[in-house]
């Protein structure tokens, strides 16, 4: 029977695929239970997996938390296990690429903002409907938006909960890119493979390095980069020999 998060592996390129398209991929509390075990598990292949993509089958990436089945009854393990499960998936070790289509609302706009990469089709639509609803954010809207599209525009995507484009969003600082649909998967994969073809301990550490400044100011982010980057890893006289054959 195939799983809420369905995982495959290519090159070096693990790909999750959130996987309830015939409900546009809402974020149930069984699906954040598969989930949170491929994203622990990630964090532990560090010598296989170099890059992950986080994708979504059918038309939508995900219209957001399901609320029907938490009006079903369906509880996570703990009060916060889906925020704590994003906190994963951006403490992630390997860089993440969000490839998104269609609906990417709230919940599933979280979702999206703890990858480190956002590859957009032309179809996504991004939004943050918590006020449409009278909700509040707990899973870090309030937090990693202004971070990556700056205060002053995530204030205005928050509180007028409007849609914002693929387009948009690249113009936002949202997403990286915006291709058509049909060239979606294969632009993200062309990324992560690029990616992956570089070398993982760099990876891994320049990763690490931007996470942790981003809570410093400057001058100590610059102190915390020079005492805590590891230098030359074990890759790169192999790496050098070969740049010298090309």
């Amino acid at each position: 029977m195939p799983g809420l998060v369905e995982r495959t592996d290519a090159e070096g390129v693990a790909i999750l695929c959130l996987n309830r398209p015939e409900v546009l991929n809402a974020l149930s509390p069984k699906l954040f239970e598969e989930l949170r075990a491929h994203v622990e598990r990630l964090a532990e292949e560090t010598d296989s997996v170099g890059c992950v993509v986080l994708r979504a089958a059918g038309r939508s990436f995900s219209a957001g938390n399901d609320l029907r089945a938490i009006q079903a009854g369906e509880r996570a393990r703990s009060a916060h296990f889906q925020a704590e499960t994003l906190d994963l998936i951006e403490r992630l070790p390997q860089p993440v690429i969000a490839a998104v289509q269609g609906h990417c609302y709230t919940g599933a706009l979280e979702l999206a903002l703890a990858c480190d990469l956002l590859i957009a089709g032309e179809s996504a639509v991004f939004a943050d409907t918590h006020g449409k609803f009278g909700m509040t954010p707990t899973w870090g809207m309030s937090q990693r938006l202004p971070r990556r599209i700056g205060p002053l525009r995530a204030k205005e995507v928050m509180f007028s909960g409007r849609r914002v484009t693929g387009a948009e969003a690249v113009a936002l600082g949202l997403a990286n890119q915006c291709v058509p649909d049909a060239e979606l998967e294969a632009k993200t994969l062309s990324l992560a493979r690029e990616i992956a073809a570089n070398s993982w301990f760099t990876l891994r550490t320049e990763k690490m390095l931007m996470r942790e400044g981003e809570s410093l100011g400057l001058t100590d982010a610059l102190a915390f980069e020079r005492a805590n980057s590891p230098g030359a890893g074990p890759d790169m006289q192999e790496r050098l020999r070969s740049f010298g054959k090309r």
